[in-house]
């Protein structure tokens, strides 16, 4: 996938439509999230999907660009319907439209995460496992996650998160 084409998130005048993908990378009963020394919260290893990219291509390349290892797709297990306002240096104060696509990837014993990846302005972020039976301690998004991912559902789940301002 070539870097430069664009990122599915543009400006309206009600406010910014963002695309992302997020992984679910299970191990051991633990599941790999990120933080970085700014934001309070972990958030899924994922990212942005790009222009003429499809959304299994943008969460596999996510994967690497964050860990470092080439995972494979199992299944789509969510859509995340998200309004929330949002302070940002790119489109300052305003409300953000986000619909995120969950997948859960294949994951192996074997597999040794290396974090070298930033934040969309420059904060280096880093991987953690999280004990799936604690994370109802645990500041982290999508905060679904706490309840979903003891079970994983047979179907596709679709929730809609309303934050406001």
């Amino acid at each position: 996938m070539d870097k430069q084409k664009q990122d599915i998130t543009f400006p309206t005048k009600d406010g910014v439509f963002n695309m992302r993908v997020g992984a679910i990378i299970l191990r051991d009963g633990k599941v790999l999230m990120v933080k970085n020394n700014r934001d309070p919260y972990y958030y899924s290893v994922g990212g942005r999907v790009k222009l003429q990219e499809t959304l299994e291509e943008a969460i596999i390349r996510e994967c690497f660009e964050e860990t470092k290892v080439h995972f494979e797709v199992d299944r789509l297990v969510f859509i995340h319907e998200n309004f929330f306002p949002l302070q940002s240096d790119t489109y300052g104060e305003t409300q953000f439209h986000e619909i995120s696509f969950f997948y859960l990837m294949k994951s192996s014993e074997e597999i040794e995460v290396k974090c070298e990846s930033c934040t969309s302005d420059g904060i280096e972020e880093r991987l953690e496992w999280l004990p799936i039976s604690n994370l109802q301690d645990t500041f982290l998004f999508p905060g679904f996650f706490k309840s979903e991912l003891a079970c994983l559902p047979a179907a596709i789940k679709h929730f809609v998160t309303v934050e406001e301002k």
